[in-house]
């Protein structure tokens, strides 16, 4: 509401001056009078300027405000009426067209407030009641239709249904949904309908979190706009200085003030940290929250960027790569012993072997009693055989008969870094399973990228076996790597690398690494949509787990600090010539201020074009 008043106020003075101005040059109004409408008009445009200054002294800030009054107050006071006016229209426009800017650059956080619902269908007492969504509980059952949005995280209870997700990890493919899965808030169903249990409701769903995080993090400010507000209070003093040494030289208050009104630097304090602004919401409408503009210049620059393996390079889930039997001509039957074994098993090896044979079409039966040793493998009795899979300990446990030549195999197996299980049937060893963790899509093509925008070491940790490890790193292509880690042992080999003069990364799941996100310069959390720990521990959080997405925010935090810096390059440049027109006596005030009137635009527009990058696109 606030906002509004001041966006009219300004609109409406901006108008007032144009019409002033337009009066007075072209002689509409009687010269007597028309001076007189200069003074009021002038004197009452000064004093919000005056406002905002005074503001700024009482909160031991210096601002650019305090330039331009003082240059205001200097104008009147030489009654220099039009170069007043004139000063105003030019302040009056930068306000105008800051808020306009800032406003475009809220806009991802606008866009995601308009995805929350309103209302919600409850069944309470058999019957199904709309209400609103603040009156929703922890526990209700809520219906979500075709074409709705889900107004609450949960977990479905009833219904199958296509939900997008787009408006919280940026992939447009709609994710399958059954019952059991988590649904997020302000997804849509696109097809099916759901009874989801409230688990999150208002301020403790994901949405309104990811709202938060990305309206603080402007609070967060980069070094380069740090450096802004410095430079602002160090350019204001100078400016100070050098007037007052200019006039004791020249006595020519014209001059002074012609000198003040070029090199006013309120262009610089919009454009530098809309250009920020810009670059967070851009990101945050693909998926990725940055909690701080600190964090996006940081990514320009990373040296070190150092990963957690499972679930960050890979799925964490075990894959079936190859199943060798030692009887080949009876293959297909010891697969279908695989099957009854595995079927009741909750261990992730079993589960890897019952999609490895449903992606091969084995027909398989359960079995007549199952027993599983945690930590072994299981035991399955059907028609009379004892079908035992597990571990090579868990079979010489068991006394089964494993000839030299198969020992050989398996080892052979193990020292590629592959997880074996073994599969036998009344005490006869009939073949095995060579099992790993599967890598993600794009890995190496990702770490290959990320060198070539300076990443210098790319380190990888895991707590598994040095063999696992070896055989991950070779397929990523990460030379460097520490294996058979305890999460303790993760941040000694963080601290090892931690440096003022560069920047490191860590890269995990944002739960189990959460120490670790939280030691590095900058932790960045994969796939930690849903995930409050991840969310909470990281400064960069990717919504959808999408490794190949890094190089994308290490770009844009680049393109981000090359706009910056270009900023201040314009305004430095359009300073010395506007002072070399100055002081050849070409810029008097008034001309001089319409000369910063519309130099200003030059490096707004510059930093206008953060709306247009498109290096994270989404999925």
């Amino acid at each position: 509401m606030k906002e509004n008043k001041l966006w009219y106020f300004n609109g409406i003075l901006l108008l007032v001056l144009i019409f002033t101005l337009l009066a007075h040059y072209s002689g509409l109004i009687y010269s007597k009078f028309g001076e007189w409408i200069l003074i009021i008009v002038a004197i009452l445009a000064t004093l919000p300027v005056i406002l905002r200054a005074f503001r700024s002294l009482k909160n031991k800030k210096v601002s650019i405000d305090l330039l331009a009054g003082v240059a205001l107050v200097f104008s009147l006071l030489a009654k220099e009426w039009t170069s007043a006016v004139f000063i105003n229209l030019m302040l009056t426009s930068a306000r105008i067209l800051a808020s306009y800017t800032e406003a475009r650059s809220r806009r991802a956080i606008q866009s995601l407030l308009k995805l929350k619902p309103e209302k919600a269908k409850v069944k309470r007492n058999g019957r199904l009641i709309e209400i609103p969504l603040n009156d929703v509980k922890k526990g209700d059952s809520v219906m979500v239709e075709l074409g709705e949005r889900i107004p609450i995280d949960g977990t479905i209870e009833k219904g199958e249904a296509a939900v997008d997700q787009s408006s919280l990890t940026g992939e447009s493919i709609p994710i399958s949904k059954t019952k059991g899965d988590k649904v997020l808030s302000s997804t849509i169903v696109v097809s099916g309908n759901l009874i989801v249990k409230a688990e999150k409701i208002g301020e403790e769903t994901t949405l309104e979190k990811i709202i938060d995080l990305v309206e603080k993090a402007q609070a967060n400010k980069a070094e380069i706009h740090t450096v802004a507000d410095k430079f602002t209070a160090w350019y204001v003093a100078l400016s100070f200085i050098g007037a007052i040494i200019l006039y004791l030289f020249s006595g020519n208050l014209n001059l002074v003030l012609a000198v003040l009104l070029v090199t006013c630097a309120d262009d610089i304090a919009v454009a530098i940290p809309l250009t920020f602004s810009a670059a967070i919401g851009h990101a945050a409408q693909r998926g990725v929250i940055i909690k701080g503009s600190n964090f996006l210049e940081g990514l320009a620059k990373l040296k070190v960027l150092v990963a957690d393996k499972t679930g960050t390079l890979t799925h964490g889930q075990l894959k079936v790569e190859e199943f060798f039997a030692f009887d080949a001509p009876k293959q297909d039957e010891v697969l279908r012993l695989a099957g009854t074994v595995c079927a009741f098993s909750s261990h992730p090896s079993a589960k890897a072997i019952i999609k490895y044979l449903d992606e091969k079409n084995t027909n398989f039966s359960e079995p007549d009693n199952f027993d599983e040793r945690s930590g072994k493998g299981a035991i399955a009795f059907y028609r009379g055989k004892k079908i035992v899979s597990g571990k090579l300990s868990f079979f010489q446990e068991l006394n089964f008969e494993i000839s030299d030549a198969q020992l050989r195999q398996i080892n052979e197996i193990k020292e590629k870094g592959l997880n074996v299980t073994l599969l036998g049937v009344n005490g006869v060893v009939l073949g095995f399973f060579a099992l790993a963790d599967e890598i993600k899509p794009k890995i190496k093509e990702t770490i290959s990228e990320l060198k070539k925008l300076g990443i210098e070491k790319i380190i990888m940790l895991t707590g598994d076996n040095e063999k696992i490890a070896k055989r991950i790193a070779d397929k990523a292509g990460i030379s460097e790597f520490y294996a058979n880690l305890l999460p303790e042992d993760k941040l000694k080999y963080l601290k090892k690398y931690l440096s003022k003069d560069y920047k490191l990364a860590m890269v995990g799941d944002g739960v189990n690494d959460a120490a670790a996100l939280t030691l590095a310069d900058i932790g960045i959390a994969m796939g930690a949509i849903g995930s409050d720990a991840a969310i909470e521990a990281a400064d960069i959080a990717l919504m959808k787990d999408d490794f190949s997405k890094l190089p994308e925010i290490i770009k844009l935090s680049k393109f981000t600090l090359k706009i910056s810096r270009q900023d201040f390059w314009i305004w430095g440049i359009i300073n010395a010539f506007g002072l070399v027109l100055v002081f050849t006596g070409i810029l008097a005030p008034v001309s001089a201020a319409a000369y910063n009137f519309i130099t200003d635009f030059i490096p707004i527009i510059n930093s206008l074009r953060l709306f247009g990058f498109h290096s994270i696109p989404k999925d």
